[in-house]
């Protein structure tokens, strides 16, 4: 192996491009709504979401079935105001839900780009090293050969 075939640490930073933060350059792209989309996907994915609701619709079906008569909103057996209002939730809940699952598809997707990205500089890296270390092996017996001959010209 020759010293000219060995990448050097310049050449393999020149062949890629500097590493930075996926992570900040997603967020620096979002857009308000963006923005909003995935705080709405967070925090409505949550148990403490989750238990809201089902805090919310027992208490409701709770009291417009125990409570008395006159103070009954939205009485049993109709629940009319309670299922337009779970419906309007869902309706609009599911496509921004389905906004932040994207956004978080995208954003993990660039994650395991810059991961490839790295991990191809690396392997070039270290690739690079060990060819350095063979040539630096080749060297070091060459010089010890030479010790060797001229010992046992002595």
């Amino acid at each position: 192996m020759k010293h000219q075939d060995i990448q050097s640490v310049k050449e393999i930073k020149n062949n890629y491009h500097p590493i930075y933060n996926v992570n900040l350059k997603h967020k620096e792209k979002l857009s308000t709504l963006d923005k909003a989309a995935l705080w709405i996907t967070d925090h409505v994915g949550s148990m403490g979401f989750f238990l809201i609701i089902f805090c919310w619709t027992a208490l409701w079906l709770g009291w417009n079935t125990l409570a008395p008569t006159t103070l009954r909103f939205d009485p049993y057996p109709a629940f009319v105001l309670w299922l337009f209002i779970s419906n309007m939730v869902q309706i609009f809940l599911m496509p921004l839900i389905m906004v932040g699952q994207n956004l978080q598809s995208k954003h993990s997707e660039l994650r395991a780009e810059q991961d490839f990205s790295i991990n191809k500089k690396a392997e070039s890296e270290i690739e690079a090293i060990l060819k350095h270390l063979e040539n630096q092996n080749d060297l070091i017996l060459q010089i010890l050969n030479r010790l060797e001959a001229f010992e046992t010209k002595k």
